[in-house]
């Protein structure tokens, strides 16, 4: 596939002086990105800049967001959703992933039904697609967090301290669930592809307003190493494992469970997200007066997608 940019001069007035972007370990097309620096060899022409911030969960990409610390961050679905509830200004504009990036671990023999959480200790990172994972399947079996001992921590800290037994389980993502999965014996005792929702690449509402030709030509650089990533997918793990520091059996697990294949958002992914916010309501995570499905509408935006994919 061939991917050309046109000058955005006929769509904007002006240029940012520079374009920032988080790069994600759970993102691996931002890594392809940030590695090959399609996106600084196009901006260069107009004097912009490329500034890399990492994300180590959704809830850091959407405080990077909310902060203007970057224009464009990295996702789970649920997250952005929870998010734009939350008054932070963003729009969902490209879908990085189809992942199964989440699931929930133990090392405890005793667990291995989600009904056996009941009054354990279990790690998760709030505002992330792990912690809603974990509340869909509490919620599927008649459970909720009052019913656990939830004990906050980011991704790599939970990791950390199922693996020392200070945690029952824990809310898992890759790579570090895969870390441990293959290093440590570590169980995914339950899975549920269906309950992880998607990796949105989400855009400050204010950027895209006043340089949606800018948006464009960041999404045809996602594109074009989106398409790399599909086509040389020993590379790809080469590039995960060296910046995410994996084995390459740690690396080939995450992209076995990561599907590249559909950029483009729209309904499919407005619909995931609303089932995961109807439970949010009900663990009373977003409150009642919150219209999810409005929440839903007002995040996702593909006519940037459409058009690049077109």
């Amino acid at each position: 596939m061939v991917f050309t940019v046109s000058s955005c001069s006929a769509q904007t007035a002006e240029a940012p002086s520079s374009i920032k972007l988080d790069f994600a370990y759970y993102n691996p097309v931002s890594l392809v990105l940030r590695d090959q620096k399609w996106l600084e060899d196009d901006l260069a022409q107009d004097n912009v800049k490329v500034e890399w911030v990492q994300s180590l969960g959704s809830n850091k990409a959407l405080e990077l967001l909310n902060s203007r610390s970057i224009d464009f961050g990295s996702t789970a679905g649920a997250a952005a959703l929870l998010g734009k509830a939350n008054g932070n200004p963003i729009k969902a504009v490209y879908i990085y992933s189809k992942p199964e990036w989440t699931a929930l671990v133990t090392r405890d023999a005793t667990i291995n039904r989600v009904e056996d959480l009941r009054g354990k200790k279990v790690a998760a990172t709030r505002g992330t697609d792990p912690h809603i994972f974990l509340l869909r399947a509490l919620d599927q079996v008649g459970l909720s967090e009052q019913d656990i001992e939830l004990v906050q921590l980011q991704h790599p800290d939970g990791k950390t301290a199922l693996e020392r037994g200070d945690v029952d389980a824990w809310a898992g993502l890759d790579p570090h669930m895969a870390t441990t999965e293959l290093e440590q014996g570590s169980r995914l005792f339950f899975r549920n592809p269906d309950l992880n929702t998607y990796g949105f690449l989400n855009v400050r509402e204010a950027f895209a307003e006043q340089y949606p030709g800018y948006v464009e030509r960041v999404l045809t650089a996602y594109e074009k190493a989106r398409q790399w990533a599909i086509e040389n997918p020993d590379e790809l793990k080469t590039i995960l494992a060296r910046e995410a520091k994996l084995s390459d059996a740690v690396a080939a697990k995450q992209l076995e469970r990561t599907d590249l294949t559909s950029p483009v958002i729209g309904a499919i992914h407005k619909e995931t997200i609303v089932a995961a916010g109807d439970v949010l309501k009900r663990s009373g995570v977003i409150p009642n007066t919150v219209e999810v499905e409005q929440v839903a509408n007002d995040l996702v935006d593909p006519q940037f997608a459409e058009k690049i994919a077109g």
